[in-house]
């Protein structure tokens, strides 16, 4: 979808990568003027994301994913390009013009937005109505005050198969855009017949964290199954990738992300003054999650249930966590079953004490497998130990494993050398493993790459590395575009269509007089272009520009007289065609190339000499 380009100037310098990236991306400056993060695209421990307000681009050392504030609402949000342009003209108060803007993709999830936000009105009337009796009733034995229904948007889904579908075509809406918010259900009896998919269940909408109400969780309030039940994933709602309450909570000073397993514990938490408690939504905890967690903290505290089912969730979640560099911590309540629970018994001061106990994740899963064995029964120490040292084994810091495997040592009455030993066979049978799983992938990587894509393909690398250079050097100065008219170079020569279609953006916007910075080009890239743009723009060139100019148009035209002179199958007298007579003149002026630069001639015709 093309856009003015001098509309896309102005929205790039209204939103500003470093804000845009920190809502998502925890920054921290660390050297010159670039900004680090951990990257929002893949799991990492060591920051390696970088963000350069000079440049206004990112770029991750660790997946290679990188580009320019539109393409990272993209990759963030998998948005259209259209719907990342919106996201962010909304954001930077622009209007879109209209006739260049998607009507489908921009009306679509803008509509969807817009009903789940009537849909919620609509479950909040409902509580505050007598249809809502059964809702009361339970949010009062639960302990739920007016405040926290407020702030959470509580409401109520009545008893009725159509109650909600009724009220929501009245305001206009369809039943195929009831059916895409998942808020309907089509009938298994009669295709023409749908039923509202929420019915006698207290209601929490789920706010994305920019603000939007993107689903719903409803709790049943009376008999049946599921106990709660979340709306399915459409076009604005995926729960693998949303946490209910972290709309509130990454605005909470702990310094943490108390992780619970229900709604009701998070508005319990929050009404006890723990504005920091997020839960997943029906799902075990996802990787995208721990993603999402990881740009608000460093830091996670699991409060999932005290029953067998928590306690595996728990063991699952700490890995999760641990292999996205977070700090992991584990509350170990007693006398209740939840949060909520324990707070309602104990009060606030005692779960605040609680977390200030709350154990390290590795005691935590210690003492887990300690209660499943008898360890002064020999043959049930012995499980212990090897689960134990498998646990041992997967602590990276090598201080935290020595105080974990001196304890270890203590418990059972074996030597510290013994468990180390065991660890050191685990390490190297993993490593093992690793380096076998990582030259199968590299066969695998190998096998395909050629097949990934064909406008980034190259077919000849040499020359591919001179037209990249080209493109660096116009992006540095677009003055150079004189020198590539006086050696008479066009943008015929280059092998790769997408450097090609780079340098013809460049040169549109030269002449058009607009932006050329990195940026503005970005905009006019997707994706994948502009990842493979950045993998080669920071490269320092060893001569003077207009020396690695002309050094690179050498090398262009050098590879093309190889290139026909290996794929005709004539006489030599017979190759020398039109095109390659092209190719041989212009290479000759590049012979001229010592005298020229220095001339009164060149100096006069391109401007660029001194």
């Amino acid at each position: 979808m093309a856009f003015p380009e001098a509309f896309l100037d102005e929205l790039v310098s209204r939103n500003d990568i470093a804000d845009v990236v920190g809502t998502y991306v925890h920054l921290t400056k660390k050297s010159g003027s670039n900004m680090f993060g951990l990257c929002p695209f893949h799991s990492e421990k060591t920051p390696s994301f970088s963000v350069s307000q000079d440049k206004q681009i990112y770029h991750c050392f660790g997946c290679g994913k990188g580009g320019g504030v539109v393409n990272f609402i993209m990759e963030i949000e998998n948005l259209s390009y259209p719907d990342a342009v919106q996201i962010l003209a909304k954001r930077s108060g622009m209007t879109v013009p209209d006739d260049r803007v998607s009507k489908e993709t921009q009306s679509r999830r803008a509509r969807l937005f817009e009903l789940n936000s009537d849909a919620a009105r609509f479950f909040y009337t409902v509580l505050l109505s007598p249809q809502g009796a059964e809702a009361k009733k339970y949010i009062v034995r639960r302990g739920i005050t007016k405040a926290m229904v407020t702030r959470f948007g509580l409401g109520a889904a009545p008893d009725s198969w159509n109650a909600l579908y009724d009220a929501m075509t009245e305001k206009g809406y369809t039943k195929q855009e009831l059916l895409d918010a998942g808020l309907v259900k089509q009938s298994r009896k009669d295709a023409q017949s749908v039923y509202d998919a929420f019915r006698n269940r207290l209601m929490f909408p789920v706010i994305d964290v920019r603000g939007s109400i993107i689903g719903f969780s409803g709790r049943i309030l009376g008999d049946g199954e599921p106990k709660y039940l979340n709306s399915p994933d459409t076009v604005v709602f995926d729960k693998s990738r949303n946490l209910f309450a972290l709309n509130l909570a990454k605005k909470s000073k702990a310094g943490i992300l108390l992780l619970t397993e229900g709604n009701i514990d998070v508005v319990a938490l929050h009404q006890a003054g723990f504005d920091c408690a997020v839960a997943s939504l029906g799902t075990s905890l996802t990787e995208e999650q721990v993603r999402l967690m990881s740009r608000y903290t460093q830091n996670v505290t699991i409060a999932y249930d005290t029953d067998e089912a928590g306690m595996k969730a728990s063991q699952r979640a700490i890995g999760i966590l641990e292999k996205a560099g977070l700090g992991v911590r584990v509350l170990r309540m007693q006398g209740a079953k939840d949060p909520d629970e324990f707070i309602r018994k104990f009060g606030s001061d005692a779960f605040s004490l609680l977390l200030e106990r709350s154990e390290h994740h590795v005691d935590y899963r210690l003492q887990a497998i300690k209660t499943k064995y008898d360890i002064n029964n020999n043959d049930e120490k012995v499980k212990y130990i090897k689960e134990a040292i498998s646990i041992l084994s997967s602590i990276s810091n090598l201080v935290e494993r020595e105080v974990y495997c001196r304890k270890v040592s203590e418990l059972v009455g074996i030597s510290y050398d013994a468990i180390t030993n065991e660890i050191a066979k685990i390490k190297k049978q993993k490593k093992q493993l690793g380096n076998s799983a990582q030259e199968t992938r590299e066969m695998i990587n190998h096998a395909t790459k050629k097949y990934k894509t064909k406008k980034l393909h190259y077919e000849n690398s040499n020359s591919a590395i001179a037209e990249q250079g080209i493109i660096r050097l116009l992006l540095n100065d677009v003055e150079l575009f004189k020198l590539l008219e006086y050696y008479s170079f066009s943008r015929d020569e280059f092998t790769v269509p997408f450097l090609a279609k780079t340098y013809d953006i460049i040169l549109k916007r030269k002449n058009m007089n607009i932006g050329t910075s990195p940026a503005s080009i970005l905009t006019e890239l997707d994706s994948e272009e502009a990842t493979q743009l950045l993998s080669f723009m920071n490269y320092n060139e060893n001569l003077k520009r207009e020396e690695a100019l002309v050094a690179y148009i050498n090398r262009i035209r050098k590879e093309k007289l190889v290139f026909i002179k290996n794929n005709v199958n004539t006489t030599e007298s017979d190759i020398i065609d039109n095109a390659l007579k092209l190719a041989l003149e212009k290479q000759n002026t590049i012979s001229k190339y010592d005298k020229d630069l220095n001339s009164k001639k060149y100096r006069d015709q391109s401007g660029c000499g001194g």
